[in-house]
């Protein structure tokens, strides 16, 4: 049973083919249509419907969190810019705004389960109310929560919504037990209140201690205050230094996720829980004054890396696969 992927960029369509190709995402077939011209009828023949695809890091996540390729699922991270306070402000006018087309494919093939993703901003919030409001009448239970991509071990916060919504007609075809509706299992831990249709959606303070806890370990100037340096991340942050030898070494500022290199430290940063799983970040000194990461082997980023723009432009629509994998674990763990 094939995985469908629609994706209007023909960049990122052809990488989600090599991606086939290579088995790193579920099997299946590339879609470049707009989703305003897929029929539901297109659709019956898949299992697994990955929507404004991107890179195909929804698939990626699922593997990673344990759901195997023959178990049915949507997902779908409609565009952002319409809500993002980086775009336009358009909003619901904006025409990137896709919901309704996403939400008639959903309604006309009700599938199991869906799970999806939107920027975590003020802006996206009447977006959200939309598709809980739209979900809910369609009787699927829905859950949402916000958390940064430091709470899964990047050193930077980029907020997101990650959301799901469960079908309770058609649970059995996720492969799930009548016990996950209508929320003995859900009743307990962060997916509480999405065991009922018209069930408090969760808000961002719901999980506010997650940039306590991991983003924020370290107050400004905090590398200090660890009282060790990573000799080995010296020498990569050194790299970058050379243009500023006059100035003092880089120090952490937790405000935005760099280093203000006014600090007294030189040659060090934090190598705590910040860093998770970017702890080998590359960091890179930027003409605000201030340091900041980037994925190991990336550097440098604008020169010497081919096919950049394309590149950038994926990395950039596509979700952090650590992030949503924790989130399907997560609702794994309540079924």
């Amino acid at each position: 049973m094939a995985a469908y992927y629609n994706e209007i960029d023909p960049y990122a369509a052809q990488w989600l083919r090599n991606l086939i190709a290579a088995g790193h995402i579920a099997p299946g077939d590339v879609d470049e249509r707009s989703i305003e011209d897929v029929h539901p009828d297109g659709l019956k023949p898949y299992t697994q419907c990955h929507f404004f695809a991107g890179v195909g890091v929804w698939s990626y996540a699922l593997r990673r969190a344990g759901w195997p390729d023959d178990r049915p699922v949507w997902t779908g991270s409609c565009p952002c810019q319409p809500f993002s306070a980086a775009g336009a402000g358009a909003g619901f006018d904006d025409k990137r705004h896709l919901w309704p087309h996403f939400h008639w494919l959903i309604r006309e093939c009700q599938p199991a389960i869906v799970f999806g993703e939107q920027v975590a901003s003020k802006d996206a919030e009447p977006w959200l109310d939309l598709v809980q409001a739209d979900v809910e009448a369609m009787a699927y239970a829905f859950g949402a929560v916000a958390f940064p991509s430091a709470g899964v071990g990047a050193p930077h916060i980029r907020d997101r919504t990650y959301w799901v919504a469960q079908s309770k007609h058609r649970r059995r075809q996720a492969g799930e037990s009548k016990r996950s509706w209508p929320g003995a299992a859900l009743s307990s831990g962060s997916f509480g209140r999405m065991a009922e249709p018209n069930g408090l959606r969760f808000e961002q303070k719901a999980v506010a201690g997650l940039h306590d806890a991991e983003y924020h370990t370290e107050s400004c100037g905090g590398a200090e205050r660890l009282g060790h340096t990573d000799s080995k991340s010296a020498g990569r942050h050194s790299r970058a230094a050379h243009a500023t030898e006059d100035r003092d070494g880089p120090q952490y500022c937790d405000c935005d996720g760099s280093w203000d290199a006014g600090g007294p430290l030189a040659a060090a940063r934090p190598a705590g829980p910040v860093n998770g799983l970017w702890a080998d970040a590359d960091w890179i000194f930027c003409r605000d004054g201030k340091w900041r990461p980037v994925e190991p082997g990336t550097f440098p980023l604008a020169h010497g890396a081919t096919s950049r723009v394309g590149r950038l432009r994926a990395y950039g629509n596509a979700i952090n696969a650590e992030a949503a994998a924790h989130f399907i674990a997560a609702y794994l763990e309540t079924l």
